[in-house]
Protein backbone atom coordinates (compact mmCIF):
# COMPACT_ATOMS: atom_id res chain seq x y z
CA UNK A 1 0.00 0.00 0.00
CA UNK A 2 2.92 2.38 0.50
CA UNK A 3 3.24 2.75 -3.28
CA UNK A 4 -0.22 4.34 -3.66
CA UNK A 5 1.31 7.76 -3.21
CA UNK A 6 3.01 7.45 -6.59
CA UNK A 7 -0.36 7.85 -8.28
CA UNK A 8 0.30 11.59 -8.15
CA UNK A 9 4.08 11.47 -8.11
CA UNK A 10 4.62 13.03 -11.54
CA UNK A 11 2.70 16.10 -10.43
CA UNK A 12 4.21 16.31 -6.97
CA UNK A 13 7.76 16.00 -8.27
CA UNK A 14 7.68 18.13 -11.39
CA UNK A 15 5.00 20.79 -11.07
CA UNK A 16 3.91 21.05 -7.45
CA UNK A 17 6.30 23.93 -6.84
CA UNK A 18 5.42 25.71 -10.07
CA UNK A 19 4.29 28.90 -8.32
CA UNK A 20 6.04 28.58 -4.98
CA UNK A 21 7.79 31.38 -3.15
CA UNK A 22 11.24 32.50 -4.12
CA UNK A 23 12.88 30.65 -6.99
CA UNK A 24 11.64 27.21 -5.83
CA UNK A 25 10.73 24.77 -8.60
CA UNK A 26 11.45 21.11 -7.82
CA UNK A 27 10.97 21.00 -4.05
CA UNK A 28 14.17 18.90 -3.74
CA UNK A 29 12.32 15.68 -2.93
CA UNK A 30 14.19 12.50 -1.92
CA UNK A 31 11.28 10.03 -2.06
CA UNK A 32 13.18 7.70 -4.38
CA UNK A 33 15.31 6.49 -1.47
CA UNK A 34 12.21 4.78 0.01
CA UNK A 35 11.43 2.68 -3.08
CA UNK A 36 11.78 -1.11 -2.78
CA UNK A 37 14.86 -2.81 -4.24
CA UNK A 38 16.59 -1.34 -7.30
CA UNK A 39 14.56 1.39 -8.96
CA UNK A 40 14.87 4.07 -11.66
CA UNK A 41 12.57 6.90 -12.76
CA UNK A 42 12.33 9.74 -15.28
CA UNK A 43 10.12 12.83 -14.73
CA UNK A 44 8.87 15.49 -17.13
CA UNK A 45 6.90 18.64 -16.37
CA UNK A 46 5.38 21.33 -18.57
CA UNK A 47 4.37 24.55 -16.82
CA UNK A 48 2.29 27.34 -18.39
CA UNK A 49 2.02 30.43 -16.15
CA UNK A 50 -0.27 33.34 -16.99
CA UNK A 51 0.89 36.34 -14.95
CA UNK A 52 -0.08 39.85 -16.05
CA UNK A 53 -0.82 43.19 -14.43
CA UNK A 54 -1.05 46.93 -14.80
CA UNK A 55 1.12 49.81 -13.68
CA UNK A 56 2.99 52.82 -15.00
CA UNK A 57 2.43 52.99 -18.74
CA UNK A 58 -0.40 50.46 -18.97
CA UNK A 59 -0.84 46.69 -19.10
CA UNK A 60 2.14 44.33 -18.93
CA UNK A 61 0.75 41.39 -20.87
CA UNK A 62 1.86 37.91 -19.73
CA UNK A 63 5.36 38.36 -18.27
CA UNK A 64 6.08 34.67 -17.48
CA UNK A 65 7.02 32.39 -20.40
CA UNK A 66 6.22 28.67 -20.33
CA UNK A 67 8.97 26.34 -19.15
CA UNK A 68 9.83 22.65 -18.90
CA UNK A 69 11.06 20.68 -15.89
CA UNK A 70 13.18 17.50 -16.02
CA UNK A 71 14.14 15.09 -13.26
CA UNK A 72 15.57 11.59 -12.96
CA UNK A 73 16.70 9.29 -10.19
CA UNK A 74 18.27 5.89 -9.59
CA UNK A 75 18.26 3.91 -6.34
CA UNK A 76 20.05 0.64 -5.58
CA UNK A 77 19.74 -1.62 -2.53
CA UNK A 78 23.32 -2.54 -1.58
CA UNK A 79 22.48 -4.59 1.52
CA UNK A 80 19.36 -5.43 3.52
CA UNK A 81 19.88 -2.24 5.53
CA UNK A 82 21.82 0.14 3.29
CA UNK A 83 20.80 1.78 -0.01
CA UNK A 84 22.15 4.57 -2.21
CA UNK A 85 20.33 6.97 -4.58
CA UNK A 86 21.43 9.47 -7.22
CA UNK A 87 18.93 12.26 -7.97
CA UNK A 88 18.99 14.92 -10.70
CA UNK A 89 16.60 17.87 -10.60
CA UNK A 90 16.28 21.53 -11.58
CA UNK A 91 15.71 22.97 -8.11
CA UNK A 92 15.64 26.73 -8.68
CA UNK A 93 14.63 28.92 -11.58
CA UNK A 94 12.80 32.00 -12.81
CA UNK A 95 11.99 33.60 -16.15
CA UNK A 96 10.26 36.96 -16.41
CA UNK A 97 10.00 38.97 -19.62
CA UNK A 98 8.28 42.36 -19.92
CA UNK A 99 8.98 42.54 -23.66
CA UNK A 100 5.30 42.80 -24.59
CA UNK A 101 5.23 45.92 -26.73
CA UNK A 102 2.55 47.25 -24.41
CA UNK A 103 4.15 50.58 -23.59
CA UNK A 104 4.59 49.44 -19.99
CA UNK A 105 7.47 51.20 -18.22
CA UNK A 106 9.40 47.93 -17.84
CA UNK A 107 9.01 46.94 -21.51
CA UNK A 108 11.99 44.84 -22.69
CA UNK A 109 13.19 44.24 -19.13
CA UNK A 110 13.78 40.52 -18.62
CA UNK A 111 15.65 38.09 -16.38
CA UNK A 112 16.19 34.35 -16.34
CA UNK A 113 17.75 31.99 -13.80
CA UNK A 114 18.44 28.30 -14.52
CA UNK A 115 19.85 25.61 -12.25
CA UNK A 116 20.77 21.94 -12.15
CA UNK A 117 21.19 19.80 -9.06
CA UNK A 118 22.78 16.42 -8.32
CA UNK A 119 22.17 14.72 -4.98
CA UNK A 120 24.01 11.62 -3.76
CA UNK A 121 22.06 10.10 -0.90
CA UNK A 122 22.55 7.10 1.38
CA UNK A 123 19.97 5.50 3.68
CA UNK A 124 20.55 3.16 6.62
CA UNK A 125 17.62 1.20 8.10
CA UNK A 126 18.23 0.69 11.81
CA UNK A 127 15.18 -1.60 12.03
CA UNK A 128 11.85 -1.88 10.19
CA UNK A 129 10.63 1.30 11.93
CA UNK A 130 13.54 3.74 12.02
CA UNK A 131 16.03 4.89 9.39
CA UNK A 132 18.23 7.87 8.67
CA UNK A 133 19.49 9.31 5.39
CA UNK A 134 22.05 11.85 4.29
CA UNK A 135 24.43 12.88 1.57
CA UNK A 136 25.75 15.72 -0.57
CA UNK A 137 23.96 18.04 -3.00
CA UNK A 138 25.69 19.95 -5.81
CA UNK A 139 23.79 22.84 -7.45
CA UNK A 140 25.00 24.95 -10.36
CA UNK A 141 23.24 28.02 -11.74
CA UNK A 142 23.49 30.62 -14.49
CA UNK A 143 21.39 33.55 -15.62
CA UNK A 144 20.78 36.61 -17.77
CA UNK A 145 19.51 40.11 -17.07
CA UNK A 146 18.46 42.65 -19.72
CA UNK A 147 17.16 46.14 -19.07
CA UNK A 148 16.16 48.56 -21.81
CA UNK A 149 16.83 52.24 -21.44
CA UNK A 150 14.03 53.99 -19.55
CA UNK A 151 13.80 57.77 -20.10
CA UNK A 152 13.32 60.23 -17.31
CA UNK A 153 9.58 60.82 -16.86
CA UNK A 154 8.44 64.44 -17.06
CA UNK A 155 6.93 66.11 -14.03
CA UNK A 156 7.50 65.71 -10.30
CA UNK A 157 8.32 62.31 -8.93
CA UNK A 158 11.22 60.01 -8.02
CA UNK A 159 11.89 58.93 -11.63
CA UNK A 160 15.30 59.23 -13.24
CA UNK A 161 16.69 58.05 -16.54
CA UNK A 162 17.89 54.42 -16.49
CA UNK A 163 20.52 53.41 -19.06
CA UNK A 164 20.31 50.26 -21.12
CA UNK A 165 22.04 47.29 -19.53
CA UNK A 166 22.59 43.63 -20.41
CA UNK A 167 24.56 40.89 -18.70
CA UNK A 168 24.98 37.12 -18.88
CA UNK A 169 26.16 35.46 -15.68
CA UNK A 170 28.61 32.59 -16.01
CA UNK A 171 27.77 29.20 -14.56
CA UNK A 172 28.99 28.41 -11.07
CA UNK A 173 28.28 25.63 -8.62
CA UNK A 174 28.45 24.89 -4.93
CA UNK A 175 28.09 21.93 -2.57
CA UNK A 176 25.79 21.51 0.41
CA UNK A 177 24.66 18.61 2.54
CA UNK A 178 21.40 16.74 3.19
CA UNK A 179 20.42 15.09 6.49
CA UNK A 180 17.22 13.41 7.61
CA UNK A 181 15.39 10.52 9.22
CA UNK A 182 12.17 8.56 8.94
CA UNK A 183 9.72 6.56 11.04
CA UNK A 184 7.66 3.83 9.33
CA UNK A 185 4.88 1.37 10.18
CA UNK A 186 4.61 -0.93 7.13
CA UNK A 187 1.47 -2.63 8.45
CA UNK A 188 -0.53 0.61 8.08
CA UNK A 189 1.56 2.20 5.29
CA UNK A 190 2.70 4.93 7.71
CA UNK A 191 5.82 6.97 6.97
CA UNK A 192 6.95 10.28 8.41
CA UNK A 193 10.22 11.63 6.97
CA UNK A 194 12.05 14.87 7.63
CA UNK A 195 14.93 16.17 5.48
CA UNK A 196 17.18 19.19 5.97
CA UNK A 197 19.12 20.75 3.07
CA UNK A 198 21.91 23.21 3.84
CA UNK A 199 22.74 26.55 2.23
CA UNK A 200 24.85 26.61 -0.94
CA UNK A 201 27.08 29.56 -1.88
CA UNK A 202 27.44 30.65 -5.52
CA UNK A 203 29.48 33.30 -7.33
CA UNK A 204 28.28 34.07 -10.86
CA UNK A 205 30.69 36.16 -12.91
CA UNK A 206 29.36 38.60 -15.52
CA UNK A 207 30.33 39.23 -19.14
CA UNK A 208 29.46 42.93 -18.71
CA UNK A 209 32.58 44.99 -17.97
CA UNK A 210 30.54 47.23 -15.68
CA UNK A 211 29.39 44.38 -13.46
CA UNK A 212 31.19 42.41 -10.80
CA UNK A 213 28.63 39.64 -11.26
CA UNK A 214 26.41 38.02 -8.64
CA UNK A 215 27.28 36.54 -5.27
CA UNK A 216 24.43 34.74 -3.57
CA UNK A 217 23.55 31.99 -1.12
CA UNK A 218 20.84 29.51 -2.02
CA UNK A 219 18.75 29.13 1.14
CA UNK A 220 18.50 26.24 3.57
CA UNK A 221 15.25 24.23 3.60
CA UNK A 222 13.34 21.56 5.51
CA UNK A 223 10.93 19.03 3.97
CA UNK A 224 8.45 17.11 6.14
CA UNK A 225 6.66 14.33 4.20
CA UNK A 226 4.07 11.92 5.55
CA UNK A 227 1.66 9.21 4.43
CA UNK A 228 -0.63 6.73 6.16
CA UNK A 229 -3.30 4.24 5.26
CA UNK A 230 -6.76 5.41 6.30
CA UNK A 231 -8.86 2.59 4.80
CA UNK A 232 -8.43 -0.45 2.59
CA UNK A 233 -6.54 0.58 -0.57
CA UNK A 234 -6.68 4.26 0.49
CA UNK A 235 -3.76 6.48 1.49
CA UNK A 236 -3.61 9.96 3.00
CA UNK A 237 -0.42 11.87 2.14
CA UNK A 238 1.00 15.36 2.47
CA UNK A 239 4.03 17.56 2.97
CA UNK A 240 5.25 20.78 4.53
CA UNK A 241 8.24 22.56 2.95
CA UNK A 242 10.05 25.43 4.65
CA UNK A 243 12.58 27.56 2.75
CA UNK A 244 14.55 30.39 4.39
CA UNK A 245 14.09 32.97 1.62
CA UNK A 246 14.12 35.93 4.04
CA UNK A 247 17.08 38.15 3.11
CA UNK A 248 17.82 36.39 -0.18
CA UNK A 249 18.99 38.72 -2.97
CA UNK A 250 20.43 38.60 -6.46
CA UNK A 251 22.23 41.94 -6.75
CA UNK A 252 23.73 43.16 -10.01
CA UNK A 253 26.67 45.53 -9.49
CA UNK A 254 26.18 47.56 -12.67
CA UNK A 255 27.62 50.97 -13.51
CA UNK A 256 24.26 52.63 -12.74
CA UNK A 257 23.77 51.37 -9.21
CA UNK A 258 23.92 48.01 -7.39
CA UNK A 259 20.46 46.71 -8.25
CA UNK A 260 18.59 43.83 -6.56
CA UNK A 261 17.31 41.82 -9.53
CA UNK A 262 15.41 39.56 -7.12
CA UNK A 263 14.97 39.99 -3.37
CA UNK A 264 12.73 38.39 -0.72
CA UNK A 265 11.79 39.51 2.78
CA UNK A 266 9.89 36.47 4.05
CA UNK A 267 10.55 32.80 4.67
CA UNK A 268 8.11 30.52 2.83
CA UNK A 269 6.01 27.55 3.98
CA UNK A 270 4.34 25.39 1.30
CA UNK A 271 1.71 22.80 2.26
CA UNK A 272 0.27 19.83 0.35
CA UNK A 273 -2.47 17.41 1.44
CA UNK A 274 -3.97 14.64 -0.68
CA UNK A 275 -5.56 11.23 -0.84
CA UNK A 276 -4.68 8.25 -3.06
CA UNK A 277 -6.90 5.32 -3.96
CA UNK A 278 -5.97 2.05 -5.67
CA UNK A 279 -8.87 0.66 -7.71
CA UNK A 280 -7.13 -2.58 -8.77
CA UNK A 281 -3.65 -4.10 -9.06
CA UNK A 282 -2.80 -1.88 -12.04
CA UNK A 283 -4.57 1.44 -11.51
CA UNK A 284 -4.39 4.08 -8.78
CA UNK A 285 -5.49 7.72 -8.64
CA UNK A 286 -4.94 10.73 -6.37
CA UNK A 287 -6.22 14.20 -5.59
CA UNK A 288 -4.27 16.86 -3.68
CA UNK A 289 -4.59 20.49 -2.58
CA UNK A 290 -1.62 22.83 -2.12
CA UNK A 291 -1.39 26.09 -0.21
CA UNK A 292 1.13 28.85 0.34
CA UNK A 293 0.16 31.88 2.40
CA UNK A 294 0.33 35.39 0.99
CA UNK A 295 2.72 37.68 2.83
CA UNK A 296 0.98 40.89 1.81
CA UNK A 297 4.37 42.55 1.29
CA UNK A 298 5.37 44.22 -2.01
CA UNK A 299 7.12 41.81 -4.36
CA UNK A 300 9.97 42.38 -6.80
CA UNK A 301 9.11 43.43 -10.36
CA UNK A 302 10.73 40.21 -11.59
CA UNK A 303 8.65 37.95 -9.34
CA UNK A 304 5.11 39.41 -9.19
CA UNK A 305 3.31 36.62 -7.27
CA UNK A 306 2.33 36.25 -3.62
CA UNK A 307 1.12 32.86 -2.35
CA UNK A 308 -1.24 30.38 -4.04
CA UNK A 309 -3.90 27.69 -3.75
CA UNK A 310 -3.58 24.66 -6.04
CA UNK A 311 -5.61 21.61 -7.07
CA UNK A 312 -4.19 18.54 -8.75
CA UNK A 313 -5.29 15.12 -9.92
CA UNK A 314 -3.03 12.24 -10.89
CA UNK A 315 -3.18 8.61 -11.93
CA UNK A 316 -0.74 5.70 -12.22
CA UNK A 317 -0.90 2.51 -14.27
CA UNK A 318 1.44 -0.38 -13.49
CA UNK A 319 2.24 -3.03 -16.10
CA UNK A 320 2.88 -6.69 -15.30
CA UNK A 321 6.63 -6.25 -15.85
CA UNK A 322 6.86 -3.61 -13.10
CA UNK A 323 6.95 -0.57 -15.39
CA UNK A 324 4.73 2.20 -13.97
CA UNK A 325 3.51 5.26 -15.88
CA UNK A 326 1.92 8.12 -13.93
CA UNK A 327 0.81 11.62 -14.77
CA UNK A 328 -1.59 14.36 -13.95
CA UNK A 329 -2.61 17.98 -14.18
CA UNK A 330 -2.33 20.80 -11.67
CA UNK A 331 -4.11 24.15 -11.54
CA UNK A 332 -2.59 26.93 -9.42
CA UNK A 333 -4.55 30.05 -8.42
CA UNK A 334 -1.81 32.62 -7.81
CA UNK A 335 -2.18 35.19 -5.06
CA UNK A 336 -2.46 38.86 -6.02
CA UNK A 337 0.70 40.95 -5.74
CA UNK A 338 1.80 44.59 -5.77
CA UNK A 339 5.35 45.18 -6.95
CA UNK A 340 7.77 47.43 -5.07
CA UNK A 341 9.08 50.66 -6.55
CA UNK A 342 6.68 51.17 -9.46
CA UNK A 343 3.62 49.76 -7.68
CA UNK A 344 2.43 47.45 -10.46
CA UNK A 345 -0.75 45.49 -9.62
CA UNK A 346 -0.91 41.79 -10.58
CA UNK A 347 -4.14 39.89 -9.92
CA UNK A 348 -6.38 37.07 -11.23
CA UNK A 349 -3.37 35.06 -12.43
CA UNK A 350 -2.85 31.31 -12.63
CA UNK A 351 -0.63 28.42 -13.69
CA UNK A 352 -1.42 25.10 -15.38
CA UNK A 353 1.10 22.28 -15.00
CA UNK A 354 1.27 18.85 -16.63
CA UNK A 355 3.43 16.06 -15.22
CA UNK A 356 4.58 12.63 -16.46
CA UNK A 357 6.70 10.03 -14.68
CA UNK A 358 8.02 6.66 -15.85
CA UNK A 359 9.31 4.36 -13.10
CA UNK A 360 10.73 0.83 -13.14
Amino acid sequence: MKKFMTAGAALLMTTSIAAAGGLDRSGQGIGVIFEDGDYAELNFGSVSPDVSGTGLGGATGNVTPDYMQLGMAYKTQLTDQFSVALVYDQPFGAHVDYDTGSGYVLTTTSAEVKSDGITILGRYEINPNFSFHGGLRYVQAQGTYDRASIPDLDGPGPFIAVPEYSSTYSQDGGVGYVLGGAYERPDIALRVAITYSSEIDLELGSDNINSAGLTTTLPESVNLDFQTGIAADTLLFGSVRYVAWDGFQLVDDSMFTPTPIVSYDDDVYTYTLGVGRRTNDQLAASFAIGYEASTGDPTGNLGPTDGFVSYQIGAEYTLDNGLAVSGGIRYVDIGDAVTSGIGGVFNDNDVVGLGLKIGY
